[in-house]
Parts: C-alpha cells; sequence; structure tokens
C-alpha cells in the first residue's frame, strides 16, 4: 500500500472511531498514548520536562497535545495547529420520547449548520456520553450503539405537492424527528417520563448497566454507514465528519511523526502543539470553544514553567506570544463540477492539487502575507502543492477558529484546509492525496518552523 493511501485509510479508521466528539478525543487519547504523550490534568500542578510530550482534555470533547523542546526557553514561541472535533448533526433531546401514528419517535435539536436534507433515509445510529449512576453519586462513561437504530423516512412522491418535489424543505422541528421502532414491538414494561424505555434499554445493554443506572446523556446520531475509499481509481474519500476530522487526525499525525524524531525534538527550541477545539460548528462559545481561554491559559502556563530568574514572567509570555504562530486548520471548499459557478473564476480549489490557503479581505479567515509567505516557505521544503481560495463578492464567506485565536491571543494565524466536496452533508468527500501532503505539511511545519520564522520576517 503506497503512503498515500495508507495516510487515507488511517484517517478515514481515525474517523470511523469518532462518531460523536467525545469519541474523537477517545481516540486521539489512544493514538498519543500510543505514542509516549503523557496525560496531564488542568486540576493538578503541572511539572513539565524538556523533550517530553503531554495532553490534558476538557469536557472529554476538547484535546491539547503539545511536547516541549530540548532547547526551549520561556519567552519562545509556540508552533500550533488548531482544528476541532464537532460537526453538524442532530442531537437528542433532554425530553426525547415521542410517540405518533403508532410510532415510537426520538425528539432531536439540530446542532450546526447541516445540510439537513442528506440526513433522510438513512440508517443512523447514536453515540456519546452518559452520566452512569454509582454508589457514590456519577460517572462518565461513553456509548456508541454501532448499529443502525433509528431513520428518518422522507414522505413518498404520491403524497407530496409539485411545488414539494422542486424544492425539497422539509420543516426542522416537525419533520426530522427519526423513528426508533413501531409502538406494538417497542413498548417496555419499565416507564420513563423523559425517554422511550427501549432507548434506555438499548444504552443499558451497551453500558452492561439497569437503564436505572441512567442518569443525563449528551447523544449524537451519526450515519452508521462507514467510511470509505472509493472511486473508480480508489482516489476519493467518501466519509462523514471529514469536516473537521479529517484536519484533527492529520493535525495529531503531523506531531507524532515529528515529535518522534527524538533527535529533532531534542533541537526544538519551541513547544510544538495542537489544540482541537469542540463548538466550532456554533461559535466556539463555551468553555471548551475556541474562544474561551483555554490556549491562551495553556501557553501562559507552560511558559511560566521555564522562565529564568532574571526574566519576569509577563514579559516572557508576552514574547511567547509574538514569537509563535498558528495554522488553523478546516476543510476547505472544493470547486463542484456541477456548480462550478459558485466558485470564484480565479479561485477554485480543485481535488488532489493541494492544500488550500484561505484568504477574506473581511477578516472571516485570518490569513495575510507574512502568513501565506511562511506556510509557502515549509510547504515548499516538503513538496506540498498549495492553493487558494477567496469567496466570490457576491457569496457569504464561511469561518472557522483562525479569526477567534488570533483575535485573542495576538498569534500570527493562516487558514488553511483539504478541498472538500459535500461540505455538511452527512457524507462528504475528499481526496486521497491531499489528506496526504495535509499531513505532511504539519508534519513539515512542526519539525522547520524555527527555520522558518528566521526566513520570513515580519516585524523587529
Amino acid at each position: 500500500m503506497t503512503q498515500l493511501n495508507q495516510t487515507a485509510r488511517d484517517c478515514v479508521d481515525f474517523i470511523n472511531s469518532s462518531p460523536s466528539p467525545f469519541h474523537a478525543v477517545a481516540t486521539s487519547i489512544k493514538k498519543l498514548k500510543e505514542n509516549g504523550f503523557v496525560q496531564l490534568s488542568e486540576k493538578e500542578t503541572w511539572k513539565l520536562e524538556k523533550e517530553k510530550k503531554y495532553f490534558f482534555t476538557r469536557n472529554r470533547t476538547t484535546i491539547v497535545a503539545f511536547a516541549i523542546g530540548g532547547k526551549f526557553q520561556a519567552g519562545n514561541g509556540f508552533q500550533i495547529v488548531a482544528a476541532h472535533t464537532d460537526s453538524p448533526h442532530p442531537k437528542v433531546k433532554p425530553v426525547s420520547a415521542i410517540e405518533s401514528q403508532g410510532f415510537l419517535e426520538v425528539g432531536v435539536e439540530l446542532y450546526g449548520g447541516g445540510l439537513w436534507h442528506t440526513w433522510f433515509d438513512r440508517d443512523l445510529s447514536i453515540a456519546g456520553r452518559v452520566m452512569k449512576k454509582t454508589a457514590n453519586g456519577f460517572e462518565s462513561q461513553l456509548v456508541n450503539i454501532d448499529r443502525p437504530i433509528l431513520r428518518i423516512p422522507t414522505l413518498a412522491i404520491h403524497l407530496t405537492g409539485a411545488n414539494e418535489r422542486d424544492s425539497f424543505a422539509p420543516n426542522k422541528e416537525d419533520h426530522m424527528t427519526p423513528v426508533l421502532a413501531t409502538s406494538i414491538k417497542g413498548k417496555l414494561d419499565t416507564t420513563s417520563s423523559s425517554h422511550h424505555p427501549l432507548l434506555l434499554d438499548l444504552i443499558s445493554k451497551e453500558l452492561k448497566c439497569d437503564p436505572k443506572e441512567i442518569g443525563d446523556f449528551e447523544l449524537s446520531l451519526y450515519d452508521n454507514h462507514k467510511g470509505i475509499i472509493g472511486g473508480a481509481c480508489e482516489e476519493f474519500v467518501f466519509c462523514a465528519r471529514l469536516d473537521n476530522l479529517g484536519s484533527s487526525f492529520c493535525s495529531l499525525q503531523g506531531l507524532i511523526e515529528a515529535c518522534n524524531d527524538t533527535e529533532s525534538l531534542k533541537n526544538e527550541d519551541g513547544v510544538r502543539m495542537v489544540c482541537l477545539f469542540d463548538h466550532e460548528e456554533c461559535g466556539s462559545q463555551s468553555a471548551q470553544g475556541a474562544e474561551s481561554s483555554l490556549l491562551e491559559r495553556t501557553i501562559i502556563r507552560v511558559t511560566s514553567l521555564f522562565v529564568n530568574q532574571n526574566e519576569s514572567n509577563t514579559e516572557a509570555q508576552e514574547k511567547t506570544f509574538r514569537n509563535s504562530f498558528l495554522i488553523s486548520a478546516d476543510m476547505a471548499h472544493g470547486v463542484h463540477p456541477n456548480y462550478s459557478a459558485k466558485h470564484e473564476g480565479r479561485h477554485r480549489p480543485a481535488l488532489h492539487k493541494g492544500i488550500v490557503i484561505k484568504e477574506n479581505a473581511n477578516q472571516r479567515y485570518a490569513t495575510n502575507s507574512f502568513s501565506t509567505s511562511l506556510i509557502r516557505y515549509i510547504a515548499n521544503k516538503f513538496d506540498v502543492p498549495l492553493q487558494e481560495f477567496v469567496v466570490r463578492n457576491d457569496s457569504p464567506c464561511g469561518t472557522t477558529v483562525g479569526p477567534i485565536l488570533a483575535a485573542g491571543t495576538g498569534i500570527r494565524t493562516v487558514d488553511i484546509g483539504v478541498p472538500q466536496l459535500s461540505m455538511h452533508s452527512i457524507r462528504e468527500m475528499c481526496g486521497v492525496d491531499d489528506l496526504h501532503h495535509y499531513k505532511n505539511l504539519f508534519k513539515g511545519f512542526f519539525s522547520t518552523y524555527q527555520q522558518a520564522n528566521k526566513a520570513v520576517v515580519d516585524e523587529n
């Protein structure tokens, strides 16, 4: 198997193991521990050493991994890649039990901005976090019912009017309620005021506990059809949650590979870091989102442990922020062969043609000429092809964690991503080659940032 295909298959495996943000973090933890990263707790005192690798989580949906260079001193920069663990999906409501026309249904709340029509007629499962009762209180456990148990059926064409057939526009509250079972087959003797006993029974069987031990939970619906490598030439990835678990996987893998080079880490004078945030799809305003103080406080916390006696803590921290650089990694809009007019004519990123640098004059992306030049310098060293993207003037522009983190920390930032199709659909599509380039760019960034920072000069 070629390295191109191996990266893509490893990415698909990562995503298939991550049906919810909780599982994405759990899968990341497993990868990091297998490669020598040590888990920290924000609640405890940190004792950090140079040439060592660490990680911590917040809410079990955000994870930060970092490695401290052998030559790191307070005031030196951090090289950071930021991505996110969440994707648009329906979430089970706190009171979800619905019964209609002989069917048991599950009430859901729509998270993020999904292409919701793509969720109809799919084989759906649920996964997430359950607070399980114990003798002393509650404990957090992950659950994944890895078989199709839910479905949102469409209305037959014979029962729709001409206007409905031409424009499928379901009501998000009334028409997106998934079916769990028929009332005849699904009724159990036990009762629950908030959720169908059948749903609780399915969850309890996965957790090997009594349904009465199930407390509150956060459960996400997901497509039970696994991600695959496809296309006549096996050149595409067909998969859920590429936005943005594709970036999450490639950034983590790039960090791991760069830090497995012990000589490189020994000679590193900065800190290499990956931050995978939750709640990007709904604005990042949460304790574990990019608009929280998490990144800023982590940089300060790490830096303060290495301040020498001849310099103030505050002075060292300020220098660190200005010497740092951040790659905001989120998937990009590849040109669609059937809707090419939606792209600006000279900025049409194509699959297999490299990583996309995203720019926006109105600061929906944080890229500027310096950050573009620095990423070009690194990409050139590692033979990573690059493309450019700006939206048409008559089109809205999405955004991501880049501008939020740049504004909150003052760190120089570039927004990049892999070109993909069907963004925010239940199943998305990208090119095999681009995922490999993505991982290599991150690995190169972590390995050579200090050199690039000296070669590309912005301010004295």
